[in-house]
């Protein structure tokens, strides 16, 4: 008997010990930004989006958007992916509340060397960002990926596949295509598809409630597209007019 109350007592002091589970922390929007550096994504473009985001986010019309919010906060997830199983977090989940989180976030990310330079598999950059929802230490309602690239899909699975599992999930994917003025010349139809970049990602890679792909052909255009796409995704809203509307 006194041997079950001693041990008794060694469980009930563990357990009074141990550190309490935290519930998910509730914000308003789970945002991924899964940035394309595969190698057809030549230094310009790899720096045209690391310094993009990093300004979107610190945007004072995006910050005002945040604040608005039930919660007044989101929180940003930051990978890089390539060829298949060639995907990177840079900075890992990240609530942003106001300026000083949203400076350090973008202070962060311009500071990080690039991840990778292989082939383009927007299929293993969905399927990554669909992972990183699950192991995320905050909550929402709203899950959206932000996938950003230069071409077309050519390694891993269909990415049809991968997108529809998302939609299924109730996640949102929207698109950012960064133009490119001359086709690849081993494979001009990569960056150049017929119809254009954007309506491939229209067809094949975006999808969800209010989900939008918007182009981008130089910096300036770049950053004013993260930013609008920004406070439609964290407004709950889409893009005014057209949710495709380019971004010249």
């Amino acid at each position: 008997m006194r041997r079950l109350l001693v041990r008794a007592f060694l469980l009930a002091t563990i357990l009074a010990l141990a550190p309490a589970a935290h519930a998910a922390e509730p914000v308003d929007l789970l945002l991924v930004l899964a940035a394309d550096v595969s190698r057809s994504v030549d230094s310009d473009k790899f720096k045209l989006q690391r310094e993009g985001y990093a300004a979107a986010i610190s945007n004072q019309r995006v910050l005002e958007a945040i604040s608005a919010g039930r919660n007044r906060r989101i929180a940003v997830l930051f990978f890089e992916w390539s060829g298949f199983g060639n995907q990177k977090v840079v900075i890992d989940w990240t609530p942003i509340d106001g300026p000083k989180a949203a400076q350090e976030f973008g202070d962060r990310l311009l500071e990080s060397p690039r991840s990778f330079a292989d082939r383009t598999s927007i299929s293993g950059g969905v399927d990554f960002a669909v992972a990183q929802f699950a192991r995320s230490p905050f909550r929402a309602e709203r899950h959206t990926i932000d996938v950003s690239g230069d071409g077309t899909n050519n390694a891993g699975r269909d990415v049809t596949l991968s997108r529809d599992e998302a939609l299924a999930l109730g996640i949102t994917i929207n698109g950012l295509v960064i133009l490119s003025d001359r086709p690849l010349a081993w494979n001009p139809e990569h960056t150049n598809p017929p119809g254009g970049l954007a309506n491939y990602y229209r067809v094949n890679v975006t999808g969800g409630p209010g989900s939008f792909v918007i182009e981008a052909k130089d910096f300036t255009s770049f950053g004013e597209a993260i930013v609008k796409k920004m406070i439609a995704e964290i407004a709950d809203a889409t893009m005014p007019g057209n949710p495709a509307t380019a971004v010249r």
